[in-house]
């Protein structure tokens, strides 16, 4: 099993037992997710952490555009609830980059497109820029981020 999966799991134990009603329907929605995720395809199997991690971070997203919608809506308790099941996840994450370590590993990338194009990349390549930036960020910058900071980079 996953170590990261285990955890969930064990924290969700905890959760039960001091009964933090936040944090274990936080926990029991991303379990239920990891486990929906597993059993999905022709062959049930377990997820890697990496794959745990994808899926915390769907969640993670999915919660911050309820809590948006909620307060949209003038709904300010329910808006509150997911932050707060939002960061309960985001603890399970890798931390995210700070703008110029971001700034850094997309100077990179950009820098590796270059090398291979034998020129600046444009805006038709940034798709090109995004898959090696994408693989050296891993999931520790949203995507939009990743996305905003290529154009820019890109651009100038």
């Amino acid at each position: 099993m996953a170590d990261l999966k285990a955890k969930l799991q064990a924290d969700l134990a905890t959760a039960i037992k001091s009964r933090e009603t936040t944090r274990l329907a936080a926990l029991r929605m991303a379990l239920s997710a990891i486990t929906t995720e597993e059993v999905a395809g022709d062959v049930a199997r377990e997820l890697s952490d990496a794959e745990v991690e994808r899926v915390l971070t769907r969640e993670v997203k999915k919660r911050k555009e309820a809590a948006e919608a909620f307060a949209g809506a003038g709904r300010t308790e329910q808006a509150q609830a997911e932050r707060d099941e939002s960061a309960i996840l985001a603890e399970y994450l890798p931390k995210q980059l700070a703008d110029d370590e971001l700034e850094t590993l997309v100077a990179a990338a950009v820098a590796e497109v270059t090398e291979q194009l034998g020129a600046a990349p444009t805006q038709r390549q940034m798709g090109q820029v995004m898959k090696a930036a994408n693989a050296k960020i891993a999931g520790r910058a949203e995507g939009g981020r990743v996305a905003a900071a290529v154009k820019a980079r890109i651009q100038s």
